[in-house]
Formats: C-alpha cells, structure tokens, sequence
C-alpha cells in the first residue's frame, strides 16, 4: 500500500496546477476577417478535413465586397471555447427575444430555439433531432448575423436550452406546486455545442440583416448553383425497368397529352447491375445508349440517371477501385473513398466514358446519406486515413464536387438531384429529395433549404386522391425542381382525368415562368440570394411565431411543454412571387403579407397591406401573390427549352414605378462565369400626368440569346 501525506502547501500546490488545466482548456478566441463582413476564429486543432476542403471552396471575395459594411455582430467577450478531453465546447450568447433559424435541412420546425440536435447526415426519420439529408451546422439569427462550425463532425447543438450556473440571465426560479407559470423549459441565454474534435474553426457572417447574413453565407460558398435553363423545365422519373422503347412510348404519351417535359429520369434498371453498381448500361433494356440519348435531345429532352455510390463486382470499375475504398462494403459493393484523388479520378474517368461521352446531362445521386442499418458503420475505415464519421458528413458533398466537375471540364452546366449534403453545398447545381412523403413538411423544408444554402425539391411520387394530386403538382412547380417521380408505381401528370387540365395548366405555368426563375437563379449565383426563401428572410414581413403554455397531460404531456405556433406553410420564389400553398383538405387558409400592397397573380387585382387576409381560392388555384411594383417576365408555354428566341410578355402589378433586371445568356455553358450574359434593364416610371409606361433596355451590342418580342401587360387595371 503506498500512503500519500498532503500538506497544506502540496495542497496548494495541487489546486493551482488543476486551477492551471481548467484554464488552458479555455481559448481567447482571435477573429479574423476572411472576407468582407466574415470572420473566422480557431479552436484548438481544427481538423484538416473540413467541409470547405471537401468542397474545394473558392468564394466570391468581389461579391461580397459589394455588399453593406459591417461589424463584428456579437459580443466577442460572450464568445466562449474549450477544448477538454479531445472534444471542443462552444458558447455564443443570445438575446431574450432572439429567434434562430437553420442548423439544418428540417421538416417539421422553422425557428429552432428551444431544441437540442445532433447534427448528423441521415435519412429524415420524421423528428427535427438534427439527423436528416442536410444537417449544416450553420444558424441565421434574427438579429442579422450568422454562424457555422466549419467540422465535419457529428455536432451536439443546444439551442437556448442548457442554462449555466453562472448564467447573466438566469431563469425565474419557480415552484411547480404553487406556481403556474412554472415551465418545462426555463428561459435560457446561450447556445452550446460540443464537436467531438480537438478544435473547430468558427466562421460568423455579418448581415445587416438575416437575408444579407444568408447571402454572405452564399457566396463565401462559392455563391449558388445557376443550372441550365432546361434544367427548370419539367422532370419525369420513369418506373425502374423501362427499356429505351418505355421510355420512347412514355415521351410520346407526354406529347399526347399535351404536357411539357424537358427531363427524362432513368432509374436502377438502366444499369447492368444494380445494388450495388455497374455504371454500364444494359445491353437488353439500352443496347444503343447513344442513339437513344441522342433521338431525345432531337425532342428537346434531356436525360439523367439513377445512381448509388457502391461499387458491384461485376463491372469493370471493381478492380480498379478496390484499393481506395472503405473496409465495410453497403449491399456487398465496394464504398470508394471519395476524398481521394485516385478514387476521384477512377470514377471521373469511367463516367466519362460510359455516361457523359454517351450524352447523359446528369446525376439522380442516392442512398448516400442514410440509414444506419446498410450504411457503413463508424467503425469503418477509409484509405485516405479520414474517419467514417467525416465520411458520412461530407460523402454527398464530395459526391457533387466530382461530378459537377466532370461537366465544367465540358463546359456543360449540369442539374440533378442528392439525398445527403452540407456546408459548403451552395454552389454545387444539385437538388436534394428523399423517401419521406408529407406534403406539408416538405414545404416546411422547402422554406427550411434558404436558410442553409441548400436546394429542396417536393417532388411527386403518388397520391390516394385527385385533390392531394393536384395540391402536390401545384407546390411542386413553384420550387427549384419540378418533377413527377414514377420509379415505383408508374404514375403520369394525368394519372386523376378529372384535374388533368388543372395538372397541365400549372405545368404550362411552370415552363412560362421560366424567364422569372432562371433570373432568380443568376441572382443566387451572382449575389448569393436564394431563389425560394423563408417569410422570415423578407423585409417587412411580421414574423407571427407565437409560443403558448402546454396543457397538462398526464400521458401525452406530463411536462405541460410550451407548444409553438409558427409559419411554415407560404414562401417567396424570387423578389417578387408569394406563394401560399393549400393542402388536401383545405378550403381556406390564412395568408401574412408583408409591409407594402400586394396583388394576385393570376388578376393583378389588389389584396391587402401588411395585413393577414384569408382566401377561399378552390382547388384549381394555388395563391399567388406579386408585390407593389412586382415585374413577373413570362414566355409561351413550350412544351421543352430550345435554343429558338422566344417573345416576353413582361406582367406588371400594382401602381409604384420600379425595375427588374432579366438575366439572360447561352442557358448550357459556364461562360457567364467569363462575362458572357446579359441584363436586360426592364423599368415602369410614371409620366407627368400619372400614366404607367413599361420600356425595356437591352445594354448596347449586348447579345441576347433567348427572347425577341417584348410586351408589357399591366394587369392591375
């Protein structure tokens, strides 16, 4: 036994030196401006591996220059770090009244204070517990600023739900036996977060407001994604084992029926193998790929293809990816290591040659996010030495960097879809989607995507009604990707004869809008603004969010949990479109408009100020909202996107003079980034005695390749 004598002095000396290791835990954060109005700060030793890295992140340092001088937003001095144990602590303050948004791809909530996440990729398993598609550990305060952990790291968040014992506003101290107002969830002035890494670095964007906060965001990304322009024309998704004769039947029916179609969507079965993958067309079902390919690009239809990341054994990729990939195989096929430049290389080059060298215009990129029963476990390792948790949060993100990649060396621009991404993603001219289907939760992701530089598409697959088909076709057209889904039951745009007509004139919608989307799309890449936004990102609107005290419930709520009232259910698409969508069963809703007037769409006719209005539009209209001054350019409805000049007719609503500039250039190629576009000034000023007058303003030897004929329509009379 060996006895141990404390003196007073060891004693001392004892408490000093843990004294000293508490405090070495604790960094003096040192900011960094990075860009205009971003900031970035170091803890302990940051992973070299991060989501910048994966992406290979090159930011708009011009763009953002441009942008409102700002500075530091928050209190450096609240600002707290330490790294214990190899794991990271962080602390940022919050204000009594500050709401936060973000942290996330979720589909259930908007504002998030209040809830605790781990921040992990997953398929969305129907909880906002921080597992879901894009789980990007990036907040938007309502206070005009924001805030990522640039770790790719499973990321425990506490948002303004863990209260310090030394806390500066420390909670009302209650008695549940005597107090009512006693709550489950006492006030609490912090957010904390544990990254189970040995640093972290911390990045703030600086607004003045939340929508410039977004857009700093944005564009440090590298801005946002500007697909072709036929990649916002409509997508249909055929069932897993068509051959290129379904397919070519399919195309004809669509024809028939008098609907656009821009996409045609091949799934598994177009492989020779599948679950896991060949990457080689089958011979039986596509004997002539190219022909095939190249008979519907004659129509004005492009094709993408379905594919997972897990390599088969019976292609010619097995071999040669062998040694990069992981130690654990998914469906018995090889998990490439997508961090490395071998592996990069070894797929770029074997999807060039069978794919894009074919004619193939892009990626449906699935199953690379989840579920925790066939992923790899984090037990897994990976060649480059990365562990299988950064793999897991960075494994759609690299997934996109290599293709998106494949097409710029192409100049060919590309649009497709992903089930898994994160920070960094902006740029990156893919849509994410999954297996979960709530018509109203996927509007709330919808909304949820502006707020993390995300894309989000509702896309169709079925629905037990003609009602719910139609609710769903209407909400879907009015987001970044409009697309039916087919792959498993084989439904058509008409598959309910009696809204086939509604299904059509919204899809006719869709194609005519294009002109207004595509400019939405040039102002996310040029300025980092998303295309579709959250209510909250817009100026002047009255964020309603109520939170009331929860009813006691011995079973169901023996907490009594506060229950918050929020608005989830209408968003912008561009400067000026205010969409309120209805779902099944839905007669009326209420609908917040903004500060300012605001008209319908479809009758210019006035509807509120500032105010809340309720509408009973039946079903064949989905509500659409312009703003005063609101300029909304229109084409034809087309059936595909050409490269044929088409005529404009230029909507204009209200009564107050304003502009709009329409974006136009090639619609396929990446030189806009050299210059090539053009901005066509559209303008509405006011004579001398009041008259409305429209002009359009085409820059000098300015080239446009898309539109002739311009006419004004004013509609609101």
């Amino acid at each position: 036994m060996i006895r141990m004598t404390f003196t007073k002095s060891t004693l001392l000396l004892s408490l000093f030196v843990f004294s000293t290791i508490i405090a070495s835990a604790q960094t003096n954060l040192r900011w960094n401006a990075i860009a205009p109005g971003v900031w970035s700060a170091k803890v302990g030793k940051p992973d070299k591996f991060n989501f910048y890295t994966a992406a290979g992140l090159h930011p708009k340092i011009e763009a953002l220059g441009a942008m409102p001088w700002v500075n530091f937003p928050l209190p450096e001095n609240e600002i707290k770090a330490s790294v214990i144990d190899g794991k990271t602590y962080l602390r940022f303050p919050l204000d009594s009244a500050e709401k936060i948004f973000g942290l996330g791809l979720n589909f259930k909530t908007v504002e998030q204070r209040g809830r605790i996440m781990r921040l992990h990729v997953d398929h969305y398993g129907g909880q906002d517990n921080g597992r879901t598609h894009a789980p990007v550990p990036f907040y938007v305060s309502s206070n005009g600023y924001g805030v990522l952990i640039n770790a790719a790291r499973y990321i425990d968040v506490w948002v303004g739900t863990a209260v310090e014992r030394d806390s500066k506003h420390p909670p009302v101290v209650r008695d549940r036996n005597t107090d009512r107002n006693w709550e489950a969830n006492p006030y609490s002035d912090n957010i904390e977060m544990l990254v189970p890494a040995e640093g972290a670095e911390i990045i703030v964007f600086g607004g003045p407001d939340m929508l410039d906060a977004v857009r700093r965001y944005n564009l440090y990304n590298g801005g946002g994604c500007l697909p072709p322009k036929w990649g916002l024309g409509f997508w249909h998704r055929t069932p897993t084992l068509f051959s290129d004769k379904d397919v070519m039947n399919e195309v004809k029916q669509y024809a028939e029926h008098k609907f656009p179609l821009s996409v045609i969507g091949l799934e598994p079965g177009w492989q020779s193998k599948s679950y896991p993958c060949t990457y080689e067309w089958d011979k039986d079902r596509f004997p002539h790929p190219e022909v095939f390919i190249d008979s519907l690009k004659r129509k004005g239809i492009y094709v993408n293809l379905w594919m997972n990341p897990y390599i088969s054994p019976d292609g010619e990729l097995y071999k040669k990816i062998l040694p990069y990939t992981a130690s654990f195989t998914v469906w018995a096929g090889l998990v490439p290591d997508y961090s490395m430049s071998e592996a990069q290389k070894i797929i770029g080059d074997h999807l060039s040659r069978h794919l894009l060298s074919k004619g193939v215009s892009g990626f449906k990129m699935d199953e690379n996010d989840g579920f925790d029963d066939w992923l790899w476990p984090d037990v897994t390792m990976f060649p480059s030495g990365k562990s299988a948790e950064q793999m897991r949060q960075t494994y759609g993100l690299l997934m996109q960097k290599v293709t998106t990649d494949l097409y710029r060396k192409q100049n060919i621009r590309t649009y497709g879809l992903v089930r898994a991404s994160n920070a960094g993603a902006s740029s990156f001219p893919y849509v994410i989607y999954n297996d979960y289907y709530s018509h109203p939760d996927f509007i709330t992701a919808l909304i949820n995507s502006s707020f993390i530089g995300v894309l989000w598409t509702p896309e169709v697959r079925s629905s037990p009604t003609a009602e719910e088909w139609l609710r769903r076709m209407q909400t879907v057209c009015f987001s970044p990707l409009a697309m039916i889904n087919a792959w498993a039951d084989g439904t058509k745009p008409w598959s309910f004869p009696t809204v086939e007509k509604q299904v059509r004139d919204i899809a006719d919608l869709r194609m005519r809008l294009i002109p207004y989307l595509y400019t939405s799309f040039a102002d996310y890449a040029f300025y980092g603004t998303p295309p579709v936004r959250a209510m909250n990102l817009i100026p002047g609107f009255n964020d309603p969010t109520t939170t009331s005290k929860g009813i006691l419930s011995s079973t169901d709520n023996p907490y009594a949990k506060a229950v918050k009232q929020e608005i989830k259910d209408q968003f912008m698409v561009g400067d000026n479109l205010l969409v309120a969508p209805l779902f099944t069963g839905q007669k009326s809703r209420k609908v917040i408009l903004p500060e300012g007037k605001w008209f319908d769409f479809y009758t210019g006719e006035y509807v509120g100020e500032g105010e809340v209005i309720t509408v009973e539009p039946g079903l064949d209209i989905i509500p659409v909202y312009v703003r005063d001054g609101g300029i909304i350019p229109m084409m034809p409805p087309v059936s595909t996107i050409s490269t044929e000049k088409l005529p404009i007719e230029i909507r204009y609503y209200g009564h107050k003079e304003s502009s709009y500039n329409l974006y136009d250039d090639d619609g396929v190629s990446y030189d806009y980034e050299k210059g090539k576009f053009t901005r066509i000034k559209l303008s509405v000023t006011k004579d001398s005695k009041g008259v409305l007058k429209g002009d359009v303003n085409i820059p000098t030897g300015a080239q446009v390749w898309s539109y002739n004929n311009f006419s004004w329509n004013f509609m609101t009379k």
